[in-house]
């Protein structure tokens, strides 16, 4: 990371303050557009700007302007320039700027995956920096900039749309990098502004001409101006070649040739300027060219067998031609086109032959990896040991922040390598692992099935097939990982560890597949063995995959029992909370609490558990606790804030670009819209949920079938909605019921009775039965039974009885649904009236829920009791909807008022930052607003101050 001058010179030192050459000319409708864009970020928004243009044609220069200008205008200004070798390096060039310009830095984790760490930190140093003043980005040579800042680029402007930031990247029309593409794709949907700097008319080159020059050209001199094509860079460089010679004279403010044609120190490229450089200079300039825009002069004195103080004559050479310059550690050439033209004038072969020098002379100063692995990549091939060691180490380090770029560069090293090396299949296979965390899926699966017919052996066959059995469970295709699984497990000579992990990965898919019978004999032993483990993860993960077994075999008392001690053990050992969903502790017990009496608990665990996972950089884990925090906050009756949670996971498996869609979370997105009454929206979410759910429908099939009988249900297609939930709760065992909320096992009955489909009713009322009931679950358990007896029998005692065991569980909801029924059948007894209390009741519970269309709906039934009630409160119209604000949207507010970052505001509140990211967005929508600024401007004229500290 460094910045320039972008008409070639060299910025002084290693700050971000860019430094400039000759006037900036010809961009007067660019700087105006840029000014625009400052303007709106001074007014309290984020702007994006991404300028192109062919190398030379000034983006650089033109990026010095803005840092100029940004700081006049009091912004703080934070500069990367990247490199070509930054291509392949780990970490963040952006994240380091930020950190080193006194941005805040959080504690490194130990996560395989630190993308979403990543995004948080910078996020984090941004929002603090935008607290104080407007912050612009500046990026120059974007399509070379590292993988983690590209992953960041295409992020944070959509993230931090609502902050005082500035973001503008340079990058090269002609860039062929498909995550480059990727950034302009996803800032274009934003609304970036495009500015395309083109080649600059004659009579500005003439103007940039006199400012070198110091005169105004002569029409002889003007005329070879054509020859550079509107390049500014090259007329500045063809401007100094006669500065300061004898072939131009200044005579009456006029700049005359005393001669014809071009001076041998340049011949309209700047690779002739070699020409009248001496031999030193000359071989300098090769090898530096060949090592990369900047390079160690040490580094070039071995390529060419000399020491570094013979080289100095060379050196002076190349700084007075001005092709370098040395105001940092290391040389650099002082614009990458002049660099280009030396590499690329070299022949091919000798090109590739230098790469490969420059490869092992770097590995033995010990250089970073990723420097290393460009010169190999460039060299083509062949590669040594060392090389691919070297490789292999720049492929692991990048993959926690970049992992698809990784998979990209593991994959060109394996391309370096025979076919028959067994490194090959390694790195392939750790291609494939990489990818399978990323959108690109199916290239992950696309690259087994092209590498396992390549007669591999059982072991590195085993460890491929484990990898795409685990690309598949995550994408939720159980039944294809259980193939890979069966076919690995039967390979001769396997290493006892692989050997379980494939085993414990295959009992974790059949209790994906809801068949816990095959689950316990797939695990037979393994538990067992696991206790004696001295992995506390090992230990931990066999706890779970017990107190799963015993949950869904409906032992529900020693399920908790089991998933309690494993959170308990997995807070002592900090190892254990890296295990992969479904087998997180703590994401698990909040899963067995909901469907217990203390579903108050599952809050707590739920939220401390994902800021924990949130805090160590377990990005991978977050989509899921956001998920299961959705269901929890639905089960509590709290609509709005199960919403908020279900879009806050979706939202952060976006930014990781998890490929499928999570069923569970459109499904609850779904549910609540039915509530409220929107049944467009909801038929919206599950659409969404049915393409997510695809061949994952066992696992999450569930959710996605209440979800499609709940809306046919709301739409007066009763047949439809009974046969959207047959397949799914037919059978009498629990474990499909247990995949859901108790609260939501009598809406499968009423709906199936519905649709005259009892006998689905009476199945549910027999998964009930087959409960172990005892004192964690009594309650719950036995109030939802006397509901589903009283849906099946009409029997109004059962339904008081349930209404009584539901007044304590914390569950509104479904509360105010068992005072409806016991309304719908007192209503049809000879003295209606005794069922008005009940109606009201759910009336005030299903608008305390803010369930919309289900109090409408009570309000009509009221209507015909002769009840007159008022009519349901819809939202409020217009921009300043103040009384549309939820109760967690409000509680926001003075605390954006205080001055809080996003951030602050989570540590505050003790939620996910992606909570408040969520809520921080409904609360810009509803007021018609895009930044903190105008919501601290409405606030305070509203009377909205910050928070008390108390």
């Amino acid at each position: 990371m460094h910045s320039t001058d972008p008409t070639g010179d060299e910025a002084e030192g290693r700050g971000n303050q860019l430094t400039t050459g000759p006037r900036l000319r010809g961009r007067d409708r660019e700087i105006a557009a840029a000014r625009e864009a400052l303007d709106v970020v001074r007014g309290g928004r984020g702007a994006c700007v991404v300028v192109e243009g062919a190398p030379g044609v000034g983006k650089s220069r033109f990026l010095a302007e803005l840092d100029r200008m940004a700081r006049r205008f009091g912004f703080d200004v934070v500069s990367v320039r990247a490199d070509e070798l930054d291509q392949y390096a780990a970490g963040a060039a952006l994240q380091s700027a930020l950190h080193s310009s006194g941005g805040s830095e959080r504690a490194p984790a130990a996560a395989d995956d630190q993308r979403l760490r990543l995004l948080d930190s910078i996020t984090d140093a941004l929002e603090d920096k935008a607290q104080r003043a407007p912050v612009a980005v500046l990026v120059d040579d974007a399509q070379w900039v590292d993988p983690a800042t590209l992953y960041a680029l295409r992020t944070l402007p959509g993230r931090l749309a609502a902050s005082r930031i500035l973001w503008v990247l340079a990058v090269r029309s002609e860039t062929e990098r498909p995550t480059v593409a990727r950034v302009r794709e996803d800032l274009d949907r934003l609304g970036a502004r495009w500015l395309t700097l083109g080649p600059l008319p004659q009579r500005e080159l003439q103007h940039i001409a006199a400012d070198v020059l110091g005169a105004r050209p002569s029409p002889a001199l003007a005329g070879l101006l054509r020859g550079v094509a509107g390049n500014p860079f090259l007329a500045i460089e063809l401007m100094r070649a006669f500065a300061g010679t004898d072939a131009v004279k200044a005579e009456a403010g006029v700049a005359s040739l005393l001669h014809e044609g071009i001076p041998l120190g340049f011949r309209q490229s700047v690779a002739a300027r070699l020409d009248r450089l001496p031999e030193d200079a000359v071989r300098l300039l090769q090898i530096g060219s060949v090592l990369g825009r900047e390079f160690d002069l040490g580094t070039a004195a071995r390529m060419l067998g000399r020491q570094v103080g013979s080289l100095l004559s060379g050196v002076e050479a190349a700084l007075n031609a001005g092709l370098l310059s040395a105001d940092g550690p290391r040389l650099a050439f002082r614009h990458d086109i002049a660099r280009q033209a030396v590499h690329d004038n070299l022949p091919l072969a000798v090109r590739t032959a230098l790469h490969r020098e420059a490869a092992e002379s770097l590995r033995g100063t010990g250089a970073r990896p990723a420097e290393v692995a460009w010169h190999v990549v460039m060299s083509g091939g062949p590669v040594d040991d060392e090389a691919v060691t070297t490789m292999t180490t720049a492929v692991r380090d990048m993959s926690p922040s970049a992992p698809d770029a990784a998979a990209d560069l593991a994959q060109r090293i394996a391309g370096l390598l025979p076919p028959h090396d067994q490194r090959r299949i390694t790195l392939l296979t750790e291609a494939a692992e990489y990818l399978g965390r990323t959108r690109r899926v199916h290239e992950a699966l696309d690259l087994v099935d092209a590498t396992l017919p390549e007669g591999l052996e059982p072991l590195q066959e085993a460890r491929l097939r484990l990898v795409a059995a685990e690309i598949h469970q995550a994408s939720g295709d159980d039944a294809a990982a259980m193939t890979h699984l069966q076919k690995a497990l039967g390979l001769p000579g396997l290493p006892s560890d692989l050997h379980v992990r494939l085993r414990k990965t295959k009992a974790t898919g059949h209790v994906y597949l809801g068949d816990v019978t095959a689950a316990e004999q797939t695990g037979a032993g393994l538990v067992e063995a696991s206790y004696h483990s001295d992995d506390p993860a090992v230990v931990v993960s066999a706890m779970v995959f017990q107190s799963q077994a015993d949950f869904y075999r409906g032992h529900l008392d020693s399920a908790l029992e089991l998933a309690e001690e494993a959170t308990r053990r997995a807070g002592a050992q900090s190892a254990a909370l890296y295990l992969r969903p479904p087998r997180i502790p703590a994401l698990w017990l909040g899963t067995v609490l909901t469907v217990t009496d203390r579903l108050a608990d599952t809050e707590r665990i739920l939220r401390e558990g994902q800021r924990e996972a949130e805090a160590l950089g377990l990005g991978w884990s977050l989509p899921h606790w956001h998920a299961a925090r959705a269901c929890a906050l639905l089960e509590q009756g709290a609509l709005d804030d199960a919403a908020v949670e279900a879009e806050a996971g979706l939202m952060v498996a976006d930014e990781l670009e998890v490929t499928p869609v999570n069923p569970q979370a459109r499904s609850v997105l779904a549910l609540v819209e039915v509530r409220r009454g929107d049944l467009a929206k909801a038929g919206d979410h599950l659409r969404a949920a049915e393409t997510g759910a695809g061949k994952r429908a066992q696992r999450y099939g569930p959710w996605v079938s209440l979800a499609r009988a709940c809306l046919a249900d709301a739409e007066g297609e009763d047949g439809e909605a009974a046969a959207a939930l047959e397949a799914g709760f037919a059978g009498h065992e629990p474990t499909r019921l247990l995949a859901l909320a108790p609260s939501h096992w009598p809406t499968i009955v009423r709906i199936a009775l519905g649709g005259e489909d009892r006998s689905l009713g009476q199945a549910v009322s027999g998964a009930l039965r087959g409960l172990t009931v005892q004192n964690e679950t009594r309650q719950i358990i036995g109030a939802v039974r006397a509901h589903v007896d009283g849906l099946l029998h009409r029997d109004p005692r059962a339904l008081e009885t349930a209404i009584t065991g539901y007044r304590s569980t914390g569950r509104p909801l479904v509360l105010a649904a068992a005072c409806e029924d016991l309304g719908e059948l007192l209503a049809e007894s000879a003295d209606a009236t005794r069922a008005v209390p009940y109606f009201e009741e759910a009336g005030r519970l299903a608008s305390a829920a803010g369930a919309g269309r289900d109090q409408e709906r009570i309000r009509r039934r009221l209507r015909r009791l002769g009840v007159r009630t008022a009519p349901v409160r819809s939202a409020s119209a217009g921009p300043q909807g103040w009384g549309d604000l939820t109760e967690s949207e409000q509680k926001l507010i003075p605390l954006v008022v205080e001055g809080l970052t996003n951030r602050a505001i989570a540590d505050r509140l003790y939620v996910s930052v992606h909570t408040v990211n969520t809520h921080m967005k409904h609360i810009f929508a509803k007021l018609g607003i895009n930044s903190r600024v105008e919501l601290t401007r409405l606030a305070i004229e509203g009377g909205v101050g910050a928070a008390d500290d108390d």
